[in-house]
């Protein structure tokens, strides 16, 4: 018995798919209140709806409207959502799935890979290079703030392509593909990783202002470090946690400000 044919239909070419995507980096410019990121999602996805409905200038005015819809993820994520977006797009295009497949992929993902988004880019990758840039700045000057930066830039442009890539070739599978990358793992490490440097970077502000001795500085630097991480590892919320940081140093800095004779 022979198999099926397996169904044949138009493909975006490499050069469109890499224009979708390079507007995708455009993704909030155009951000309302109505739709939110509904324009800049149509913006990016038009090049690939122009070539596959060149030869029918309606259907590809009705595939572009459907995408008009209310759209709000986040922006470095969205990148899966748009290139599965795509999948889904050839496959109605070629008479394959109803033209509701893609709204149903859009509307289904968006709100997890939001969810997914801020927990690892925007609380635990970005509040890690940003705590980076710190201690570099004071360790090293303005360049360790640089290469910082060009380092979070190079994670998460690699991810959205990632993303982006993913997306298209696997359709709905890009799930199995987000779930093998446990981002929400990595993201409880980034923030741990995070809170350490910002311990060492509030060292090495109180080494500066010699207040302290060497001795006594690498002893409340171990304890403020130990403290911090049994407190993060027991569940203590990382927002709260830096503002008693914050005010214990602020306290300390006084009390020997004052011991000294210096307040």
């Amino acid at each position: 018995m022979s198999s099926l044919p397996r169904p044949i239909f138009l493909r975006v070419s490499g050069g469109t798919l890499a224009r979708c995507f390079f507007r995708s980096l455009f993704l909030q410019a155009a951000w309302n209140r109505r739709g939110m990121q509904n324009l800049g999602f149509a913006y990016a996805i038009d090049p690939a709806l122009c070539a596959l409905y060149r030869a029918d200038p309606e259907r590809r005015r009705e595939a572009l409207g459907r995408h008009l819809g209310l759209f709000n993820c986040h922006p470095y994520a969205a990148a899966a959502i748009l290139g599965g977006a795509i999948y889904h797009e050839e496959r109605v295009a070629g008479g394959v799935e109803p033209p509701s497949a893609p709204l149903h992929y859009k509307a289904t993902l968006q709100g997890p890979l939001a969810a997914i988004g801020d927990g690892f880019f925007w609380t635990a990758l970005r509040p890690f290079f940003g705590a980076t840039a710190a201690l570099g700045a004071l360790l090293f000057g303005w360049p360790a703030v640089a290469i910082a930066l060009a380092v979070y830039n190079a994670i998460h442009l690699t991810l959205r392509i990632a993303f982006f890539k993913e997306g298209y070739r696997r359709g709905d599978a890009i799930v199995d593909v987000l779930a093998e990358l446990s981002l929400p793992a990595l993201a409880d490490r980034l923030r741990l990783g995070a809170a350490g440097l910002c311990g060492l970077s509030a060292v090495a502000v109180a080494s500066r202002a010699d207040n302290l001795s060497r001795a006594g500085t690498l002893a409340v630097a171990t304890a403020a470090a130990l403290v911090g991480y049994l407190a993060l590892a027991r569940g203590a919320r990382l927002l709260p946690a830096a503002y008693a940081a914050i005010l214990a140093g602020v306290g300390t800095a006084l009390a020997v400000g004052r011991i000294h004779g210096r307040l």
